[in-house]
């Protein structure tokens, strides 16, 4: 059991993890050894998590989770697999510990009168200073 916090847990049979070989530099390493980590976590079928935590995961996750709802996290940050395996979990941890937090309720708020006034004062003086600049246009006939 992974310990989100004092009353969330993931069940670790619920997250598989796939290795494969990283991209980018690392030399001949790179090349042999099999150290990036595919982390996949199915939200939809995780027993332990409650619809609220479960909706608010899919939608703080966005492009990492999949049609099907599986959750896809890639790490290959660090050259190590334990490293890498570590950094996928952290990261999993973290999306979950933010899907636990409800958020706030926006309240609907009005601007004041003395707030208003001043909007529209500035608006006027901006718009006395861009009719100075104009170019004046001087007339024979006046």
């Amino acid at each position: 059991m992974i310990q989100i916090t004092d009353t969330v847990f993931i069940n670790e049979d619920e997250i598989q993890l796939d290795f494969m070989r990283s991209s980018g530099p690392g030399g001949q390493n790179v090349n042999k050894v099999s150290t990036a980590v595919r982390l996949r976590f199915n939200v939809h079928q995780s027993e332990t998590l409650t619809e609220e935590i479960r909706q608010r995961l899919i939608r703080i996750a966005g492009r990492k989770m999949t049609e099907n709802g599986v959750l896809i996290i890639k790490a290959q940050r660090f050259r190590s697999q334990d490293k890498n395996r570590k950094d996928a979990l952290d990261r999993l941890i973290e999306l979950v510990r933010k899907a636990i937090v409800k958020p706030r309720r926006r309240r609907k708020t009005r601007p004041s009168p003395a707030a208003r006034e001043r909007r529209l004062s500035t608006k006027k003086k901006r718009s006395k200073i861009k009719r100075q600049r104009r170019t004046v246009n001087l007339s024979e006939d006046s």
